[in-house]
């Protein structure tokens, strides 16, 4: 058994400008699309495209942040996932327990979990006695002839699972409203807070205040 981190990877659909024969970064393809409605194409800038994304938040006009997508692997645990994969603006791609063969030496003939956040040492002890549990019965399983989408009937919630989730940015911005509050999980919360710092860092116009 291996017990991994969480942990969130963003990556940024990046539109190809063809005047220029460049990619466009995400702020300055927010302001190339959002300017169309106004056509104020030539009040653009070297640095106009912060002023011009935070006049679209602000005004509401947030139907121009659909132009824009993102996507974010996940690695988290199967109850993490299930959360995430309710946000159906958003397209997802997950690790199948359905396919995936645990006892194959492409696994390492182990399954793979992630350690709850704040368990004492008492509570810990109990965790790891119920995922070995878990992964000595799976195995037997599969070792008996039972094939992997029956045998995950035994695998545990903690799994590690990898989820893919692709969605525009007015989406990831209510995603983030949700699954970064107090009121969260706290294991989504950790995972959406640091694909949130990616987002702040590449258009803190839009998502510094979410």
């Amino acid at each position: 058994m291996k017990i991994v981190k969480p942990s969130a990877e963003v990556f940024f659909h990046v539109p190809w400008d063809a005047h220029t024969d460049s990619s466009l970064e995400p702020k300055r393809f927010l302001e190339v699309v959002g300017r169309t409605c106004y056509k104020s194409e030539d009040r653009m800038t070297g640095d106009s495209a912060s002023k011009f994304i935070r006049m679209l938040r602000d005004r509401g006009h947030h139907a121009m942040l659909e132009h824009c997508f993102a996507s974010v692997k996940f690695v988290c645990d199967r109850g993490v996932s299930h959360e995430l994969v309710r946000h159906r603006l958003a397209s997802h791609a997950q690790e199948s327990t359905r396919y995936c063969n645990y006892g194959k030496d492409k696994f390492g003939a182990e399954i793979s979990v992630i350690e709850p956040p704040g368990l004492n040492e008492e509570q810990r002890l109990h965790w790891l006695r119920a995922v070995e549990v878990a992964e000595k019965a799976y195995l037997g399983m599969l070792e008996s002839g039972c094939p992997p989408q029956i045998a995950r009937s035994v695998l545990p919630t903690c799994l590690k699972t990898e989820v893919w989730a692709s969605a525009n940015l007015r989406e990831w911005m209510h995603i983030f409203k949700l699954r970064c509050s107090s009121a969260a999980h706290p294991q989504i919360r950790e995972v959406m807070d640091t694909a949130q710092k990616f987002f702040t860092h590449k258009v803190p116009e839009l998502f510094a205040e979410v």
